[in-house]
Parts: structure tokens; C-alpha cells; sequence
């Protein structure tokens, strides 16, 4: 379930939009830049992802800027300064119970921390910068800042394409540009932030502001990282920073990802929940080797046609059961099941060929032919589910495969060498989606 949306009141009587959320030892407060929605940020799962692992270390606080989100609006003729969006951070972390905490900002939330990091430094306990500035727009002395033409197409770019995503193909997320659902959420994110309206006023001032004079007067704890090839803001910008910023530490990490939840983001947060707790935490593997396999039905149409719906519906749940209990006896994990299919994994390919071997058997009784397909390869596991191009293969092998046969690849073939199982080449075949050529086998 999502953390419950809470509202804090500004001196002023408006009111802030906040979350919190984890149980670590550190209060943390999240400033990410202007694109901000509370209610909807847990639905794309990279974002998720994200925010649990800041949760798995300290106690988070995040909230939405007035004008953003579900917080009050903000009058477009009486857009409020930096200085009074700073106290947002010490409005929600009074209303949270918070007296001191550490203060993330990344991109155009880095200048709302560095103020508040500078102004209250009884409150903050450290500062974390990630692909932030001081200054966005060039100037003789700063030129890592970007040129007026440049900044213009920006700001127009984003503008003429507000609320469908687009700016994750202009250096927002490289690594998720060929992803159609993200790009579409990304649309949907923004259109439930603000209007380009509200944007509009708010945006450009970034390239108008300059926070050098500042970091003279930061004395916390302060780290800052940025990534090597963001084109967004490029990484001169936080050398810059932490060039500026006492005792700063930096990080350069590899990416062009500007968007914080895109592409290596274990590369920001462990160096983040180090540099905030002291310790380096032993996460699980999110990526281990495996058998994967598949299986369906051969002519799973015709015995429909033949039984009807409800008989099909019948012979099917008895499949299910067949199949369920030889992968209960190979110790295989069930992931998936789509209409007459079964995706699984197994600890060592010998099991998934015997198992695979043993499911073709079972159901030959029910008067069912099935096919099967395995390969074994590195495997991203995420939120219990397993994904990656071991599993993409895995599905192309059983593509090739005729009723009635078990076909692995060359990689399963070799791991089981010196068992009893017996293979016969199949074929070179190219798989869809996959590089190079690959030897198949059928197994006995």
C-alpha cells in the first residue's frame, strides 16, 4: 500500500503535501525537482523501486512543492519565491515530527536544499546533492553553465511537449526512451503535476538564479554526485559544488540518465546510505544465475474447439495440477502462468530438464501433447518477479520446439554434461530479439 497523504500548514495557511515513510534511523527529506505527484509516484515501478530503497535505510519525508501535485496551487501571478519555497522543507518536517534531518535534493531541487541547508543548519544533518547546480544559466566565470540559445530550445522543447513524456528521449531517461509504458506514465506524471501553464512561470527562473554565493556558508556534511554523461545538467555542475562546498565529497557515477530513479540507481543510493548511516548494508543479489523454462499446450485451440468452454476449462485445471506437482518435485518456482503455459525457474538445469522431461509425460494421460523450451542465464529478479534476456531466450527456444519435445540450448547442454541425459542437435537457429546464432538440442 502507498503511505498515507498528510497536509502541513505554512505560516502563510497553505498547505503542503507530504509523505513518510521507513524506519531507519535517519530522517531524510526527498527534494526532487518540479514534477511531483504524490498519489502517483508509486505506480511506476522504477520510482517505487527507488523510494523503498531510500526507505530501506532512513525514515523519508517527501512532499510536494506549492504549486505541484496534490499541494495548493499556486497563483500564477504570485509565484512564490525560493526563499518561501524553502520553508515547505521545514513545514512538512514539523509536520512529520521531525527536528533534524538530512536533506537530498537532486536537479532543480538541489538549489531549495542548499538554501535551507545554509539557513538551517541546526536542522540539517547532512546534505546529499545529485545532479544539482549552483548556478544553470554560463557565465564567463561559470562555464559549465548552459549558453541563452540552448536554454531557450529547452525550455521551449519542454513546453511545446508538456504531458506526454517526450523528455525522457531529451535526456531525461536514455535508458527507458524504448520503454512505452514508462514514457506514457512520465506523460501522465506530468500532466497530474501541473499544467504547462503553472510551469511556465516557474521553470525558466532556474536559469535566472544563482546559489555560488551560498556555499560558502554550508557547514554540514555535505556529499554530491553527479552522473558522468547527463547532458541535462552536466557534471562540471556538481564539481562545481563540490569544489565550492567545505569538505564536500564527490562522486562521479556512470549514466546519462538524469532522471534519479532511471537507470543505476544503486550507484547513487549506496554511496548515499553510506555517507548517511556510516555503513554499507548487504543487499540481496538482484541478479543470479538460473534455468529457466517454458512450457504450453500444442494445439491448445482445437482441444478448445472440441470441448467447449467449460470442458477445456476443466482439462485445463487438471494440467495445471499435473504440472504444478512435478515442479513441487524438481523444486522449480512457478513465476507465471498465462492461459495454457508455464514459465519456471530452477536452481540447476538438470532439474529443469528432468522436470520438463516428467511434465511431458504426465499429461500424455490427459490425451495433451505439450512443448518445452529451457535456458540457462543470468536473471534479474524484481519485486518476486524474474525478467532479463535469459528469460527472453528461454521463451525463443521453446518457440522452436515440435510437440512432444524438451528443447534446451548449447548453455544447458554443457552444465549437464556427464549426467544421464541424453541430447540430440536439433539445429542452428537465430532467436528473435537475440543476437547470433544458437545450437539447439533435444533432450531425452
Amino acid at each position: 500500500m502507498n503511505p498515507e497523504t498528510r497536509y502541513a500548514r505554512t505560516k502563510d495557511g497553505q498547505y503542503v503535501a507530504y509523505q513518510v515513510f521507513g524506519h531507519g534511523a535517519v530522517d531524510l527529506v526527498f527534494i526532487p525537482d518540479w514534477v511531483t505527484n504524490l498519489e502517483i509516484m508509486w505506480e511506476e515501478p522504477t520510482l517505487a523501486r527507488f523510494l523503498n530503497r531510500l526507505a530501506s535505510f532512513s525514515r523519508v519525508i517527501c512532499f510536494d512543492k506549492r504549486g505541484s501535485g496534490v499541494s495548493d496551487p499556486v497563483p500564477l501571478g504570485a509565484i512564490p519565491t525560493w526563499e518561501e519555497w524553502m520553508y515547505d522543507v521545514g513545514t512538512v518536517m514539523q509536520g512529520a515530527g521531525s527536528e533534524r534531518a538530512a536533506i537530498f535534493g537532486h536537479g532543480d531541487g538541489g538549489q531549495m536544499a542548499l538554501l535551507f541547508a545554509a539557513t538551517n543548519p541546526g536542522k540539517t544533518s547532512a546534505l546529499v546533492l545529485a545532479d544539482a547546480y549552483a548556478r544553470r544559466a554560463r557565465a564567463p566565470d561559470y562555464p559549465c553553465g548552459i549558453p541563452p540559445e540552448p536554454a531557450e530550445r529547452t525550455i521551449r522543447g519542454i513546453l511545446d511537449t508538456w504531458g506526454t513524456g517526450e523528455i525522457t528521449h531529451r535526456g531525461g531517461a536514455p535508458s527507458l526512451a524504448d520503454n512505452a509504458s514508462f514514457v506514457a506514465w512520465r506523460g501522465r506524471y506530468e500532466r497530474l503535476a501541473m499544467s504547462p501553464g503553472h510551469f511556465l512561470p516557474i521553470y525558466p527562473r532556474t536559469y535566472h538564479l544563482d546559489f555560488r554565493s551560498i556555499l560558502p556558508s554550508i557547514r554540514v556534511p555535505t556529499l554530491v554526485l553527479h552522473r558522468t554523461e547527463n547532458n541535462y545538467i552536466r557534471i562540471d555542475n556538481g564539481r562545481y559544488l563540490a569544489e565550492h562546498i567545505q569538505g564536500a565529497k564527490f562522486v562521479a557515477i556512470a549514466g546519462a540518465d538524469h532522471f534519479f530513479h532511471a537507470g543505476d540507481t544503486e550507484a547513487m543510493l549506496g554511496p548515499v546510505e553510506e555517507f548517511l548511516t556510516g555503513t554499507k548494508a548487504v543487499h540481496q543479489e538482484d541478479r543470479v544465475l538460473a534455468t529457466v523454462m517454458f512450457t504450453d499446450i500444442v494445439g491448445a485451440t482445437a482441444h478448445a474447439e472440441r470441448l467447449g468452454d467449460r470442458g477445456w476449462r476443466d482439462l485445463l485445471e487438471r494440467h495445471h495440477e499435473l504440472v504444478r506437482a512435478e515442479l513441487a518435485r524438481y523444486r522449480g518456482r512457478e513465476i507465471d502462468t498465462a492461459g495454457d503455459g508455464f514459465f519456471a525457474t530452477f536452481e540447476g538445469p538438470a532439474r529443469g530438464v528432468r522436470c520438463a522431461l516428467a511434465i511431458r509425460e504426465a499429461v500424455q494421460p490427459l490425451g495433451l501433447e505439450i512443448r518445452a523450451g529451457l535456458h540457462t542465464g543470468e536473471c534479474e529478479l524484481v519485486g518476486g518477479k524474474v525478467g532479463g534476456i535469459a528469460v527472453h531466450i528461454g521463451a525463443r527456444v521453446m518457440s522452436h520446439a515440435d510437440a512432444g519435445q524438451v528443447l534446451v540450448s548449447r548453455t544447458v547442454k554443457d552444465l549437464v554434461a556427464g549426467s544421464d541425459l541424453d541430447f540430440v542437435e536439433h539445429g542452428v537457429y537465430e532467436l528473435k530479439g537475440v543476437t547470433g546464432e544458437w545450437e539447439l538440442f533435444v533432450a531425452s
